[in-house]
């Protein structure tokens, strides 16, 4: 039988360690992947994301399924990754994989030239960094709606506003990025 997200809530609020374990493991991907995007540092991703779970598993016994259970633990992500803006902990720094090496930011065919590689990888960088300038709630918007894929419903219960206050977010944030990618294509052609 297929445990619902729900029934497994119910189970975890009973004491059940095994039903929260695959709570976790149907989630943690997702949650940690939004978190290394907001955060910039996989140490600080896993530790807050950690700290989404733990929040989940206390609170199981008085979790009501208004919403998928992944969205509102996006919402507990929210909530700590904006305490953690305000408290000004967050350093910009490029991702890291775990042997120490900066990591690639995009897989390319083998058909892909050098000169396209090396491109398309600047592109990415810059994008990156312009994403990473954003106000932080028009930033988790934009990641939850472009990496993440859900809905602006799904997004705006995330951020506690309404469903036009978060397509008025995403315009601003795609308004402003789109201002950086024109700076990028300006700066690539006087480079010329």
């Amino acid at each position: 039988m297929e445990y619902t997200d729900s029934m497994l809530m119910k189970l975890t609020a009973k004491g059940d360690d095994e039903a929260y374990s695959l709570l976790v493991q149907r989630h943690y991907q997702a949650i940690f992947g939004a978190a290394v995007k907001m955060l910039k540092d996989r140490y600080l991703a896993e530790e807050i994301t950690q700290k989404v779970f733990l929040q989940a598993y206390r609170a199981a016994g008085r979790y009501e399924p208004r919403a998928k259970l992944r969205t509102w633990l996006y919402t507990i992500l929210r909530r700590l990754v904006f305490n953690q803006f305000r408290k000004k902990e967050i350093q910009s720094s490029p991702l890291v994989t775990e042997n120490g090496e900066d990591r690639d930011i995009t897989t390319y065919q083998s058909t892909t030239s050098p000169l396209d590689h090396l491109m398309k990888q600047e592109q990415m960088e810059w994008i990156e960094k312009s994403i990473d300038g954003l106000p932080p709630r028009q930033k988790m918007a934009v990641i939850l709606k472009s990496y993440e894929d859900l809905s602006y419903e799904e997004i705006a219960r995330i951020l506690g506003v309404s469903v036009p206050a978060t397509k008025s977010l995403l315009f601003r944030a795609r308004e402003t990025l789109r201002e950086a990618f024109r700076k990028w294509e300006q700066n690539l052609t006087t480079k010329d």
